[in-house]
């Protein structure tokens, strides 16, 4: 499959590109992937399921093994 994009649209996806520091064709998959692929994948099975999502929260990043060790924790 081919796609043809404007040239505004191409603009602002080589621009997202490089600030990400990946390929225009990549930042293009990665986009097409989590909008077409993803929400069938995260779909909760049951109850349960449902209800652990309720409760998830988005922490930013998690810490490394490093910052976690006993030198770290009192630096």
């Amino acid at each position: 499959m081919v796609i043809t994009l404007d040239p505004e649209l191409e603009v602002a996806l080589m621009e997202s590109a490089r600030r990400q520091g990946i390929a225009p064709e990549v930042l293009a998959l990665n986009v097409l992937r989590e909008r077409f692929l993803s929400p069938a994948l995260l779909e909760p099975c049951d109850e349960w399921e449902r209800g652990l999502r309720a409760l998830a929260k988005d922490c930013g990043v998690s810490l490394s093994n490093e910052a976690l060790s006993r030198e770290e924790l009192y630096e």
